[in-house]
């Protein structure tokens, strides 16, 4: 199914964005109508797609081949933000990259994950690494964004009493926020060839343990945050409430682990050199702005 409600533009989308209406792909597509890009938003839900000048929408899923080649037909370059945690998900994306290809999609620019390997300790960046080598092995050209963890989410991490607690002991990581993460997106889908083939790292400025952004977070928002540290025993012990599936117990608990191991610790420039500011910290990322 194709939308042109919000298309202001006679010319065809040469740009398709994933995850259009989600935090990193939301803004990607704000950002491309400001600089009067025409583009087609491929989302789940066409009543939830964002209304932008010069966008067309068109509905599809990752795991659905016949909708997302329709959805492609006529893109050249395509952001393909990585799909919710699921079982499945690396068939999801496996399955889209194949429609990719067969709607003659050129460039995939794909946000993957710090440290993306076969034996990384935090599990889903194994998926993420999978992926990876599932869209060379296409042949199309590619720009793979390892984004760190998102700095904006350990706020949701705490419980009730503003507790984070798992096995990260003094590890450190240099998380990233997703608005940073978007705009060195839209600057890749901007022009592409330029940055073929390259792997970039999006980090933070500095990488922090987690009662460093516990205190820091007690502070910007004026409320108590603290961090305990839990051996693995009493990480999955904790989680049990939730009755998670074996594999999202591990990709939680696996989320502290590849903090203690340092697999998220290395702090890079990648995303002050494409932007040209500084990464946001937890002061200007949580600060009312």
């Amino acid at each position: 199914m194709t939308d042109t409600r919000a298309s202001s533009s006679s010319s065809v989308p040469s740009i398709a964005v994933t995850g259009a209406t989600g935090a990193v792909g939301g803004v990607v597509a704000r950002t491309l109508a400001a600089a009067g890009l025409p583009q087609r938003l491929l989302v789940r839900d066409a009543g939830r797609a964002p209304e932008l000048a010069g966008a067309s929408v068109a509905v599809t899923t990752y795991a659905d081949r016949a909708a997302s080649v329709a959805a492609l037909q006529g893109v050249d370059t395509l952001l393909m933000v990585s799909a919710a945690e699921a079982v499945d998900r690396l068939d999801q994306h496996r399955a889209f990259v194949d429609a990719a290809v067969e709607a003659g999609v050129r460039h995939i620019v794909y946000t993957s994950f710090q440290g993306a390997a076969p034996d990384a300790v935090f599990t889903l960046a194994r998926d993420h690494w999978a992926t990876e080598r599932h869209i060379v092995e296409s042949g199309l050209e590619h720009t793979f964004l390892r984004d760190s963890f998102y700095l904006d989410v350990f706020p949701l991490f705490a419980d009730e009493e503003g507790v984070i607690r798992g096995p990260a002991g003094d590890g450190r990581v240099a998380a990233v926020a997703r608005e940073d993460v978007a705009a060195v997106a839209a600057i890749v889908l901007q022009a592409p060839s330029e940055h073929a083939g390259r792997t970039y790292t999006l980090t933070g400025s500095e990488a922090l343990s987690l009662d460093e952004i516990a205190a820091r977070l007690t502070t910007v928002l004026g409320r108590p945050f603290t961090f305990v540290d839990e051996t693995l025993d009493e990480a999955y012990a904790s989680r049990a409430a939730w009755n998670p599936e074996p594999w999202q117990a591990d990709a939680w608990v696996s989320t502290y682990t590849s903090i203690a191991s340092g697999e998220v610790a290395p702090v890079t420039s990648d995303v002050r050199e494409l932007t040209g500011r500084a990464p946001l910290t937890v002061e200007t990322l949580f600060a009312v702005r």
